[in-house]
């Protein structure tokens, strides 16, 4: 399909770096940033509140009437659940632990795409997540992968954790990082890779303003 303008897929596990440099990119090019961690988690606290339980959540026909319901939007920063400003609680420990073990579910991640491709399907857009370049638009123009050793990751994870006033334990967030790692490479349905055609950026030493020219740099030059 022609686009007017681009999709840029940016996918990556989480303290890779992604979500920032995306969100600056769109900024810096005029595009729309999509953040879909923040849906995964979004939909967590939509099953917590409605008293799902991860083992629960695995009957199918349990969730698929509340999945059918879930409206995400995105208004500037924050992040809307059914009209309900969730921005506060989005990054909670809990709701990332919760995202993390339902975002294994065919049935969630089949909705989450469906939504995403709805919201980016015209382009226009920089997307990240950990399969926007494999599942949800293999077919972008611009696809990359973001890497970094899970120490650097991890405490970027636990620096972001502090200034949001949440406590942590290092140890934790990197025993965390590395089982989410897992789950999400081990996962039957959609499981992070990194696409065959896709650019792989390690941030391990990178600044965020390097980050976000190497990206700058390989668009331009296609």
């Amino acid at each position: 399909m022609k686009r007017a303008r681009p999709i840029i897929a940016i996918d990556g596990p989480g303290g890779s770096g992604k979500s920032s440099v995306a969100r600056r990119l769109a900024s810096d090019l005029g595009l729309t940033y999509l953040n879909t961690g923040a849906m995964y988690r979004a939909v967590a606290i939509a099953f917590k509140d409605a008293g799902i339980t991860p083992e629960a959540a695995k009957n199918e026909h349990r969730i698929a009437s509340l999945l059918k319901m879930i409206k995400i939007d995105f208004r500037g920063n924050s992040v809307l659940l059914s009209g309900r400003d969730v921005s506060s609680i989005i990054s909670n420990p809990e709701i990332s632990e919760l995202a993390s073990t339902y975002s294994t579910l065919p049935a969630v991640r089949t909705r989450m795409r469906e939504l995403q491709r709805a919201i980016g399907e015209k382009g226009g857009v920089v997307m990240e997540g950990r399969d926007i370049g494999t599942v949800v638009f293999p077919d972008a123009e611009y696809k990359f992968f973001f890497e970094a050793t899970p120490e650097v990751r991890a405490d970027r994870r636990y620096q972001e954790l502090i200034a949001n006033g949440v406590k942590a334990d290092p140890d934790e967030v990197l025993r965390e990082l590395i089982e989410r790692d897992r789950r999400d490479s081990a996962r039957e349905f959609a499981p992070m890779r990194r696409a065959d055609d896709a650019i792989a950026i390690d941030t391990s030493n990178l600044t965020f303003e390097q980050a976000v020219s190497a990206l700058k740099q390989r668009i331009q030059a296609v």
